[in-house]
């Protein structure tokens, strides 16, 4: 897939767009969160990625929060938190659930971030420890879904 994988911050209104249907169609479609839930003020912030397949089809999304909000979720003004990490039912399997959290994790970089922290759905823990990340503290639900925090340094 990653031949032809296009990944890039999303600028305007039409790429944040497509980031939140991507949203909608994985966690308020597939896993039944609820819409008021699932977006939230941070999102007007946040740098929201975008992978999308060559010929613009958009497959999956991703967010990190950074500054105030990040300070919110984290406790820590040196770490960041990646959230909302969708792939389309299509992609999933090809890599690019893996792309867009390196992705995630540079534009951590470019902002002077010295980790990044996450809440993983517990079924996609190994997933995320794959990529480096580290859990810590209990189990806890969000959204009805058993999740727990991990982290990975930068």
């Amino acid at each position: 897939m990653s031949d032809g994988l296009v990944l890039r911050v999303a600028e305007d209104t039409a790429d944040r767009e497509a980031c939140f249907a991507v949203r909608k169609e994985v966690f308020v479609v597939e896993q039944s969160v609820p819409e008021d839930l699932e977006y939230d003020a941070y999102d007007a912030d946040a740098v929201h990625v975008l992978a999308l397949r060559a010929d613009g089809t958009p497959l999956g999304t991703g967010r990190l929060l950074h500054g105030e909000a990040a300070v919110a979720r984290t406790g820590d003004a040196a770490v960041g938190s990646l959230g909302r990490l969708a792939v389309t039912r299509e992609a999933r399997g090809l890599g690019v659930g893996v792309a867009l959290v390196r992705a995630i994790e540079d534009a951590a970089r470019v902002r002077g971030l010295a980790a990044v922290d996450l809440h993983a759905q517990t079924h996609a823990l190994g997933f995320y420890e794959r990529l480096g990340y580290v859990a810590y503290g209990p189990e806890f639900p969000d959204a009805g879904i058993p999740h727990r925090s991990m982290r990975r340094a930068l």
